[in-house]
């Protein structure tokens, strides 16, 4: 007979502290090679209710960076421009000015 669930999403759980059955929110607490670990905490107290082990890998393979080539630089930083760095402001004030928002570094010799 095939499985008729393959896994099962807890709605509710019964809380210990509040002493009866409460909704759950789920929090991501590991991602492993074997899958994936979350616990359930109680939605109005946060006493954590409950645990789950997810056996599905996939969420470690999207997140772990693939090994490099031997000998070489593998992993680490991806090379380019960094998206979390604003671009400089062109059109604003320029680092001589008397608004600049921090003393200036004294000039070396």
């Amino acid at each position: 007979m095939p499985e008729a669930y393959e896994e099962f999403e807890a709605a509710s759980l019964f809380c210990p502290r509040c002493r009866k059955a409460v909704p759950v929110r789920k929090k991501l607490l590991l991602v492993l090679p074997t899958g994936t670990k979350y616990d359930y905490l109680c939605a109005e107290c946060g006493a954590p209710v409950g645990g789950k082990l997810d056996q599905d890998p996939t969420e470690f393979r999207r997140i772990a960076p693939l090994p490099g080539p031997p000998g070489g630089r593998g992993g680490g930083r991806p090379r380019g421009r960094s998206r979390s760095v604003p671009s400089r402001n062109v059109t604003g004030p320029s680092p001589n000015e008397e608004e600049w928002p921090w003393p200036r570094r004294p000039s070396s010799p």
